[in-house]
């Protein structure tokens, strides 16, 4: 494996859910990281002393550039952007400043700075979630983003893309269906109170923290008329960039994966099993549901075709047991209530 196997991973965005998560993943695996984060939704308190943490934006040339000098990384993980369909739509300049424009601007500070290997935070938002009915999506299905959020994630994906084929540059983009859950010791979960994750709006419901939880259509084409996901627990997705980086060492190129377990669980199924992981945890009664009209741009069914992954690194999943996820989910967001983290 090559000696820069052994420098510091550059983390972007590295304060928050996701990325923290990748942080602890690397440093589990004896992996050296550090973090950049400007803390407009990530939190300090989730990078441990032991890891270098700069604040500041992404698209601060300067501060790359320090960065990536002082600490020799040869590696970055890019999870910094924006990530909220509803704001996008309502906010779309946001959206591409901070998911377009400023990754062009840390790519152009990473190629200068001698970075050789890039692992960009997708979404399955970039396809076509009307025309894929009930079969799972695979990588080659039609891309056809319904909203400013998956546009701007595919719009870097074409980017990375190009400057890969211009550059040399080893790009992995991983394409996350619905992230959930929280560490299995507690060191990291989801921190912002404000979200529109299903399960952790239900797990907030649960402790009283929100009042009921909005189901948005119940007549959809799937079994029980609630849109159905692929939920994928947060470590399995922090394991899986990893295993990609791993992956990169060795090979030259672009690769891009679908991340999820390549089933789904419906709106209901999940609201349920939150009130099951409620009641054996708190003792807590089911949580108020109030049915309301369909989203604008739902989709029926997301569900991961899975088997690239599978293959290409060797990626097996731990967490894929949705009782263990909301478990997690639940668990983390009553340390936060009560203010243990």
């Amino acid at each position: 494996m090559n000696s820069s196997a052994h420098s510091p991973v550059l983390i972007t965005g590295g304060a928050g859910y996701i990325g923290s998560h990748a942080m602890l993943a690397l440093l589990d695996q004896g992996r050296a990281a550090v973090v950049v984060d400007n803390l407009s939704t990530g939190r300090r308190g989730a990078v441990p002393d032991s890891v270098p943490f700069y604040e500041g934006n992404v698209d601060d040339g300067g501060l790359i550039a320090k960065i990536i000098g002082e600490h020799g990384c040869r590696d970055v993980m890019h999870f910094a952007g924006s990530i909220i369909v509803p704001e996008s739509v309502e906010k779309p300049l946001d959206y591409y400043q901070n998911n377009v424009v400023r990754s062009a601007q840390l790519l152009r500070a990473c190629l200068d700075s001698g970075i050789e290997r890039f692992v960009f935070s997708s979404t399955a938002a970039v396809y076509d979630g009307d025309g894929a009915g009930q079969r799972p999506l695979a990588e080659d299905a039609v891309l056809a983003p319904a909203n400013p959020y998956g546009r701007s994630k595919l719009m870097t994906e074409w980017m990375l893309r190009d400057v890969a084929a211009a550059t040399g540059l080893r790009v992995a983009v991983l394409r996350y269906f619905n992230v959930a859950g929280a560490d299995g010791a507690g060191r990291s979960g989801q921190y912002s109170k404000v979200t529109s994750h299903l399960i952790k709006r239900a797990c907030q419901t649960v402790l009283g923290i929100q009042p009921h939880i909005d189901v948005f259509g119940d007549d959809y084409a799937t079994p029980d008329g609630t849109c159905v996901r692929d939920y994928i627990h947060v470590t399995d997705l922090a394991w899986a960039h990893v295993a990609v980086l791993n992956h990169l060492q060795e090979n030259a190129g672009t690769v891009t994966m679908n991340c999820g377990y390549g089933h789904g669980y419906s709106v209901t199924q999940v609201l349920d099993v939150v009130d099951q992981a409620a009641a054996e945890m708190l003792g807590a009664g089911p949580m108020l549901r109030r049915p309301g009209p369909r989203r604008q741009g739902d989709a029926a069914s997301l569900v991961a075709e899975t088997s690239r992954i599978r293959q290409t690194l060797n990626w097996q999943p731990k967490h894929d047991d949705l009782k263990v996820i909301a478990a997690s989910a639940l668990a983390w967001e009553k340390r936060l209530m009560d203010g243990t983290d």
